[in-house]
């Protein structure tokens, strides 16, 4: 069963911040325009009623069509796993963690060393993903270096639909790959409208910043909006860069880039289920380059998170991430900072979460591991105070009176569980048990319970008449 609970506790946007930061961005899409490289999207536009400068491909969307927008699309969107213990409700604050990144390296888990990311590990991570309670979805998290550019998509989605039955979103690389893994949905879900009914897939598009839409990423949108299958159209303003150094300039600039993805979505196909999205972050002013683990990302994306539910749509936002090399003590702090930001402002699916080492160029197993823990306390934070009368306790009190004690009592039985977080990585033994153990520090008992997970876990797999149809009809599948 995936864990959701309710955020939102954490604002940085007080009501009418949202309003001048709405307004805005009205001003921003009626006034200065979206630069759209696509041809064929210029004319999506231009047939309901945008004002389109053909001699720079700049489309100014007024105001009305983005309240038409708005108000078509769905305002909980719900993300299938393949079990339905798995599936989604994204709606307003509802909070999810998951994975993401498309990385193109990993930590070897033997070696440590760092190499290609390859089919074995969508797969292993995948199967990671479906045994570690907190990870709610998994978003292909890695690119397959020994695969032929053509047959990379198939093989994602193909290798991590087989090892997890938890949700699976992914970007997309090639038209053909994008056609095949529709209909390799199709064919798992028995049928077009069993899939429409029940999305065990989703894709992501991405806008670019500043105010721009390039070719490829439109072609797919287009093209998955019309099938009616689960969108993500996040943008990715870094400040100081290629967005305003303010933080509130970027959320701005990210939301007027994300919706205009949501209108294209909209304009091809009414009800199309999209999500606002963030991957925003900073631009480091020393090193002038980009950074995943910082602070600023986080309130970025939680400010993100309020304009999304101010036209109560659900998001995909950022968290989670580091810019250390190694699965250390930096990689821990940035990790649980970026995390419980976004956690607590309520974002709805937050992916990026798990793994992710090295400004998102690097996966680890054991950090996965780590992460999990970490997440389990970020949604125990979330989930706050219960401040119900039996929670509040004062007949139990009572009942045990001055210098008596709680342990034995059926209270603290009923409730300990749903109080407390209980670690699995984490040490709590006295030092001379913990050293009579080995001595093991953190990352080193994350790597072991990697392996296990590895070598024991077993996920819902394909019947044997569909996995070979799948193999026959998609030959490139390795």
């Amino acid at each position: 069963m995936v864990k959701q609970v309710k955020g939102g506790s954490f604002k940085v946007f007080e009501d009418s911040d949202m309003k001048e930061i709405h307004e805005a961005s009205v001003y921003l899409m009626e006034k200065v325009g979206v630069k759209i490289h696509n041809r064929k999207v210029r004319e999506i536009f231009k047939n309901n009623g945008a004002e389109v400068e053909e001699h720079n491909g700049v489309v100014k969307i007024p105001r009305a069509m983005l309240e038409d927008a708005l108000a078509a699309a769905p305002e909980k969107v719900i993300l299938c796993g393949r079990e339905e213990k798995n599936d989604l409700v994204l709606e307003g604050t509802n909070t999810y963690l998951g994975t993401g990144g498309t990385v193109l390296n990993t930590l070897d888990l033997e070696t440590g060393e760092r190499r290609p990311t390859e089919v074995r590990d969508v797969s292993g991570y995948a199967r990671m993903a479906d045994a570690l309670e907190n990870i709610s979805f998994f978003v292909i998290n890695c690119y397959p270096n020994d695969v032929e550019t053509e047959n990379v998509d198939i093989n994602r989605f193909y290798h991590s639909l087989a090892n997890t039955s938890k949700h699976v979103m992914g970007g997309i690389y090639t038209w053909k790959g994008l056609q095949e893994v529709i209909k390799m949905g199709e064919d798992i879900a028995g049928g077009k409208q069993k899939l429409l009914d029940r999305p065990f897939i989703s894709f992501i598009t991405l806008m670019m910043s500043p105010l721009t839409m390039e070719v490829t990423y439109t072609d797919f949108l287009v093209e998955i909006a019309g099938h009616g299958i689960p969108v993500a159209a996040p943008s990715e303003p870094l400040a100081g860069a290629t967005s305003p150094v303010t933080l509130a300039g970027t959320v701005t600039c990210n939301n007027v880039e994300s919706l205009s993805g949501v209108v294209l979505a909209q304009l091809v196909n009414k009800g199309t289920p999209v999500l606002y999205g963030s991957t925003s972050s900073i631009v480091d002013m020393q090193a002038g380059i980009y950074m995943a683990g910082a602070i600023e990302s986080s309130l970025i994306n939680a400010g993100c998170a309020q304009m999304a539910r101010y036209y109560k749509i659900p998001i995909y936002a950022t968290g989670g991430m580091s810019d250390s090399k190694l699965v250390d003590v930096q990689a821990g702090y940035e990790s649980a900072a970026t995390m419980m930001g976004v956690a607590l402002a309520g974002a709805n699916y937050i992916h990026d979460a798990f793994g992710l080492l090295e400004f998102c160029t690097t996966l680890s197993y054991e950090k996965m591991v780590v992460d999990n823990e970490i997440a389990g306390m970020v949604l125990r934070a979330v989930q706050g105070i219960d401040t119900s009368r039996e929670s509040i306790a004062a007949e139990v009190i009572e009942d045990i009176g001055p210098g008596g004690h709680f342990l034995a009592h059926p209270h603290t039985a009923k409730h300990v569980r749903r109080e407390f977080f209980f670690p699995g990585v984490s040490n709590r033994q006295q030092r001379d048990t913990w050293v009579k153990e080995g001595g093991l520090d953190a990352t080193s008992r994350a790597r072991d319970m990697a392996r296990k997970i590895l070598q024991e876990h077993r996920p819902l797999e394909f019947e044997e008449d569909m996995e070979k149809h799948l193999r026959e009809k998609y030959p490139g599948i390795k």
